[in-house]
């Protein structure tokens, strides 16, 4: 009764009590978009969870998030990473569902999804569903916040995913930097701490401390995970009463604690931080400039948004920019300035500079051109920052106005966070969007954040030279050093440039909004063919769903000629890239007022697309394809768009195991398409004068099609195409040159291609197991793969993630080419790829029984998930038309697939799929067609041996050694061992092999090694000696340490690392390390039905091409009737 009163209480006037008191609703109408036609309604739960509630009619998927005001940044100081172990742990099962995967497993069989992710003070899950399984999808989600289990297997198992998560983000240059950053940071604030967790952090920190993990996850779980600092949005197709009852029926349960949310003391960025330069070596060959400053927190300045008017400006690429002045001195390619959240209460400003290899030398330069800038921003005219001001505002407004529908889950986990800002209840919706007011004071503050005396540079490029130190967790090589007091100076005395200026009017900005909407007109299924003439093809369909006055307008300009040799290939791209580069001039301004385009190179020819406002759509397009024909390419652009584009390639190669092997099957199953070396290998040699007198030839011959689908009557679509016809003036091609690329098809066998991984730090190698089915248009055929996709799903990844723990990266796809269509499972881990391959093929031997056991029941739910899956709507406009031009692209047209597709799969048979599954993908068949490409970490053997030591038997080992030892006529051997014997538990020992497992690979030495399993043995005995501090100084080990126990130590040393090494035989034993390595050998071998492909071009060579595409129907039966 008291919880009830206190809830009654702290209720704001806004607010209605139900009778029953169990909840209140918000009584003031949400401000909503025009264009959203779901309604909404906000209540509070007497145990203070809020929520929001969302009646969408016409949605297929239902949704709902939960967000917790909880995040890294509340990790104790031992237990780094432990909010987001916690994340974890809440999908493995709850008191009412004890099974481990039954959320994910109840979700899969509804074509449903979920996920979560921790951020810095947030914690924030997600779901959808098929909308008619939200209610039992809500009771599993509730049981995340009242009553999970943690059970001791999955927390072992989970902490593994959480090691493997991080061990994929080693190498990614983002995750490096953004560590380096937090670690640099405040140290007494938690914004430092290493949030994501690992084996280290999560436990051999608090083995060491005497915490036990799990009672700390459940003690987490019990003080933050509190219905006052949760926000939850709930989405779905009932009527807002039945949602209301769900809520309160199935989340009153989580308890209250009645918390405030936590807030650290301090700030993360102090002045002992600030004025300081620091330099980074980056894993990929890039150079970065990034100027960060302390900035005030945005939220509770919603109305005014001055970070978004600051940011605004400083990121315009427009003449007078910033960027704009950059790039005509050569130095930078790219800018992007924002705000961003760091902590409660505080965020950072950055600007952020991609530069050339001349831009990195001229660094400081650069940072004077911007702080010029932000100089002539202060001194800004009023009348004119307003002006600006309201053209932002007016953007802001439209973009609100006909905000169109997203995935479900991608809504709903974004209002929950919208939900923890002090925004107006009844103003949730609008207020991340809507600029209300104009405050020339709110600005000037903001802009006096931005001095040169209150920031911190930070470069980061493999030029750079002198990196002394190593971050902790990511070894990211940096050095730290204070910004040169002579710059500083220079900053401080700059005067304005004046080659830098504010933008002029946006010519972009739409005025006609008008929509001619048809009352009760049905959809139409598919565009019409409205032109058909041997140069030009082009389809229409005016909007009949979403009413926005917005269009979509795609189109190829078909030539063979842009990819026919390497070269080619090449300079297509050059000249795309450098189209684009030239066009920042005026597309920025398009892009801020709702306008984007799409200039990019495809297997046939080049693509361009204008989405956005059809108001200015037409005059953008012209300028857009006026620029294309009479491009001059400037002879220093050039030299440095050719610079980005060879660093972008020679990156490509650095690019995560998984997604090289992706690349790999890519290339191998396409027709027209030259790897990266054979790319790199042409392009030093090309010049300007190359692609000037290149790309006039691609449009001499040509075939044009296109879809304009939206706002946009007959005639205005016409134009759109005579537009490009009419300024690139090409003629036809001949029927021969308009043959479509094919796939290349397998032979029944199974093939294997090994390639080492480039980057020689990296731990994770990486498997994509691909089976190739058959043709695309064998509509039975394409039906069974769908439905096998469907079923293969949750079981792949409970296997061979949750349950084996083979990697945090592991999903299974369909895919679809020209020609084909096959399965994979794609695998990134630390284990050895044929032991991968080996456990996926065995993961097939149980889906087959798993096939063979499924009840009628069970089968037809999996049906129909995958029948919902390929029923659901459209949700905006660019889905609809993203659909269309698919197959307009594939050359087959075939606008009716899902409803073929569905028609197939309702006939479907449960012995049928089962034959389908024997024939195609068991890796018994001898029908199979199957590539497996392995790329292989340079690390593998190393961590193959660490990953097969049997500790036990290793620690009896030591042991042993130790009592040999014990033996000896040296005075005090036998207390020295004693003291050793006691104190190298399994445990310990086990922990010891992890952390040399992570620190012995990327070419460390033996010698290496040595020495830090000497540390592990010293720092054991030195903490006997000193009462448990094992931080005692070397100079005071020394003290302790007598030559009695050194040698004892350097023994067994020398024993340990040699059987890691398989350097020694134990006992002399012939069967080398068998005693204490584990035998697996079984499993890291191919089965001997594999070929092994040596040279991939050569096995290219000789695959066979499928079927070109082709219309599925004459195209005279597409014409408008």
């Amino acid at each position: 009764m008291a919880a009830n009163e206190n809830f009654i209480n702290n209720l704001s006037p806004n607010f209605l009590i139900s009778p029953d008191k169990t909840y209140a609703t918000l009584n003031v109408p949400i401000e909503k978009s025009e264009n959203d036609d779901r309604e909404y309604r906000l209540i509070k739960l007497a145990n203070e969870l809020e929520i929001l509630l969302i009646h969408d009619p016409n949605t297929d998927k239902s949704s709902a998030a939960m967000d917790v005001h909880i995040g890294q940044i509340h990790d104790p100081p031992n237990l780094q990473g432990l909010g987001h172990f916690c994340e974890h742990l809440l999908f493995m099962g709850s008191e009412k569902y004890p099974k481990d995967n039954d959320y994910t497993e109840y979700l899969t069989k509804h074509n449903g999804t979920s996920n979560a992710y921790t951020s810095i003070d947030d914690t924030n899950y997600y779901f959808e569903v098929s909308h008619e399984y939200l209610e039992g999808s809500l009771d599993r989600f509730a049981q995340f916040f009242i009553c999970p289990l943690f059970s001791l297997d999955c927390t072992e198992k989970e902490l593994n995913a959480v090691d493997s998560e991080y061990k994929n983000y080693r190498q990614e240059d983002v995750w490096r930097k953004y560590q380096l950053e937090k670690s640099l940071c405040n140290k007494n604030h938690p914004f430092s701490q290493f949030g994501i967790g690992n084996i280290e952090s999560l436990k051999e920190i608090p083995l060491k401390a005497g915490l036990d993990v799990r009672e700390e996850l459940i003690k987490h779980h019990k003080k933050y995970y509190s219905a006052n600092l949760m926000k939850l949005v709930v989405l779905g197709r009932e009527p807002l009463d039945q949602l209301n009852n769900w809520v309160v029926e199935q989340f009153s349960g989580v308890k209250n604690k009645s918390i405030p949310v936590p807030i650290p003391d301090g700030y993360p960025i102090t002045e002992k931080e600030l004025g300081n330069l620091i330099s980074v070596k980056p894993v990929k060959n890039t150079h970065n400039l990034e100027i960060t400053f302390p900035f005030p927190d945005q939220n509770p300045l919603y109305e005014t948004k001055p970070a978004g008017y600051i940011s605004h400006l400083i990121g315009h690429e427009g003449e007078g920019s910033i960027l704009s002045l950059l790039k005509k001195k050569g130095w930078a390619n790219k800018l992007g300035s924002s705000s961003i959240h760091q902590s409660i209460n505080f965020e950072v400003f950055k600007i952020s500079i991609d530069l050339t290899e001349e831009g990195l030398v001229n660094y400081e330069d650069i940072v004077k051109i911007c702080f010029q800038y932000i100089n002539m921003l202060k001194q800004i005219d009023p009348k004119e920052q307003e002006r600006i001001f309201n053209e932002v505002k007016t953007i802001a407004s439209i973009d609100f106005r006909f905000l169109e529908k997203c995935w479900p889950s991608n809504y709903t986990s974004e209002l929950s966070t919208y939900m923890q800002r002090p925004y107006p209840r009844e103003h949730i919706l609008s207020t991340p969007y809507l600029f209300r007011k104009y405050d020339a004071k709110l600005i000037t503050e903001g802009l006096n954040f931005l001095n040169w005396n209150t920031c911190v540079l930070t470069l980061s490029s493999k030029l750079l030279s002198g990196f002394n130190k190593k971050e902790k967790w990511f070894d990211t090589e940096y050095k730290f050093e204070p910004i040169n007091p002579k710059f500083l100076q220079e900053l401080q005395d700059l005067t304005l440039n004046p080659e830098l200026k504010v933008y002029r009017p946006n010519e972009f900005i739409p005025s006609n909004f008008e929509v001619k909407k048809i009352e009760n007109v049905t959809p139409l299924e598919r565009p019409f063919l409205i032109k058909d003439t041997k140069l030009t093809r082009l389809w229409y369909k005016k909007d009949d769903k979403f009413w926005v006055p917005k269009v979509e307008a795609h189109f190829l300009l078909n030539t063979p000629l842009a990819h026919a040799t390497p070269l080619y290939s090449v300079m297509t791209r050059l000249y795309i890239d450098l189209v684009v580069d030239a066009l920042s001039d005026f597309s920025h301004d398009a892009e801020i007022a709702g306008l984007i385009y799409y200039l990019y190179d495809q297997n046939n020819g080049i693509a361009v697309s204008v989405t956005g406002y059809n108001d200015k759509a037409t005059l953008f397009l012209d300028k857009i394809i006026q620029r294309m024909k009479n491009f001059i390419i400037n002879p220093e652009r050039f030299l440095k768009i050719k610079e980005e584009l060879k660093r972008t390639l020679q990156n490509r190669l650095l690019d995560s195991p998984y997604e090289i092997a992706l690349y790999h099957i890519n290339y191998i199953i396409h027709q027209k398409m030259w790897n990266f070396q054979e790319k790199l290998d042409v392009l030093d040699e090309i010049n300007y004068q190359d692609v000037q007198e290149f790309y006039p030839k691609l449009f001499k011959q040509m075939f044009f099609e296109g879809v304009v689908h939206g706002n946009m009557n007959k005639s205005e679509a016409v134009n759109m195409i005579e537009i490009i016809e009419n300024i690139l003036g090409s003629k036809e091609l001949s029927s021969s040159q308009l043959i479509d690329s094919r796939s290349l098809l397998l032979k029944e066998g199974k093939y294997v291609y090994f390639k080492e991984v480039k980057d020689e730090k990296e731990i994770n190698s990486a498997i994509d197991y691909y089976i190739q089915i058959g043709d695309i248009m064998d509509k039975n055929l394409r039906a069974k793969l769908a439905l096998i996709g469907q079923i293969v799903e949750e079981p792949c990844f409970f296997q061979l993630r949750t349950q084996e723990q083979l990697g945090y990266l592991v999903w299974s796809i369909t895919d679809k080419v020209t020609g084909s269509m096959g399965f994979r499972i794609i695998l990134q881990s630390e284990k050895d790829t044929i032991y991968l391959e080996n456990r996926i093929e065995e993961f097939f031997n149980k889906l087959q029984k798993i096939i063979e056991d499924m009840s009628d029941e069970e089968y037809d739910k999996q049906k129909t998930s995958v029948i919902n899956k390929r029923l659901e709507k459209f949700k905006n406009m660019g889905e609809e038309s993203n659909r269309y031009w698919y197959h307009i692209c594939s050359g087959y047209y075939e606008f009716n697939e899902v409803k073929i597709d569905v028609e197939n799969l309702r006939q479907i048979t449960k012995p049928e799929i089962l034959s389908f599954f024997n024939t195609y993908i068991h890796p018994k068949s001898s029908q199979q067609k199957k590539i497996s490409i392995h790329m292989k970490s340079q690390n593998t053997e190393l961590i193959k041996k660490f990953n097969s030591i049997d500790i036990k038997k290793l620690h009896e080992l030591i042991i042993s050694s130790l009592n040999t030892s014990n033996t000896s006529n040296a005075p005090n051997a036998s207390n020295t061992s004693n003291t050793l014997n006691m104190m190298i538990t399994i445990d310990e020992l086990q922990n010891a092999i992890n952390l040399l497992k992570i620190q012995g690979i990327g070419g460390v030495q033996q010698t290496e090694i040595e020495m830090m399993v000497k540390k592990f043995f010293l720092n054991k005995i030195n903490s006997n000696i000193n009462g448990g501090d094992s931080d005692t100084s070397d100079c005071d080990k020394k003290e302790v340490m007598d030559e009695r126990i050194l040698k004892v130590i350097d023994g067994l040393v020398s024993k340990v690392v040699n059987i890691i090494f398989a350097k020694e035989k134990i006992n002399g034993n012939d069967n080398d390390n068998s005693d204490v390595m584990i035998k697996d050998e079984e499993g890291y071998k191919l089965s001997e039905d594999n070929e092994i492909i040596e040279d991939l071009i050569l096995f290219k060579s000789k695959m066979q091409l499928s079927s070109s595409s082709y219309p599925v129907l004459p195209l005279s039966d597409f014409y408008e009737k």
